[in-house]
C-alpha cells in the first residue's frame, strides 16, 4: 500500500514482465501507475496523483468516489435473527445497531 495527498495506491508485483503496477483507490476515475523499480514506482504514484489532483481541479471536480450510503449486505439468516435480537435488546433499530458496531 503507498500513500500520498490522501490517496492510496494498490500494488502488484508482474514477475514474468518484471514490472510493479498499481492503482489509486477510492477515486471517481481509474487511475493507474507503474514502474520497474520501488524508485520509479514512488516516482510515478506521486505524479499520478498529482496530474490527477492538477486534473480534477481545473475542471473543478471532486476527485473522489462518491457512495450513497447504502449497502447491500448478504449474511446467513441465523446471524440476521441474532442481530435483530440484539438490536431490540439495544431498543434500537437493525441498522442503527449495525452501524454502531461497525463505527467500534
Amino acid at each position: 500500500m503507498m500513500s500520498y495527498k490522501d490517496c492510496l495506491g494498490i500494488v502488484t508485483y508482474d514477475s514474468e514482465a518484471k514490472l510493479f503496477h498499481g492503482e489509486i483507490l477510492g477515486l471517481k476515475d481509474v487511475i493507474t501507475f507503474q514502474g520497474t523499480t520501488v524508485q520509479d514506482l514512488e516516482k510515478a504514484f506521486k505524479d499520478s496523483v498529482d496530474d490527477y489532483l492538477s486534473w480534477c481541479k481545473e475542471r473543478g471536480e471532486r476527485p473522489e468516489k462518491t457512495f450513497s450510503g447504502n449497502l447491500r449486505l448478504r449474511i446467513k439468516s441465523d446471524l440476521h435473527a441474532k442481530l435483530v435480537r440484539e438490536a431490540a435488546l439495544h431498543k434500537v433499530s437493525l441498522n442503527s445497531f449495525i452501524v454502531s458496531k461497525l463505527n467500534k
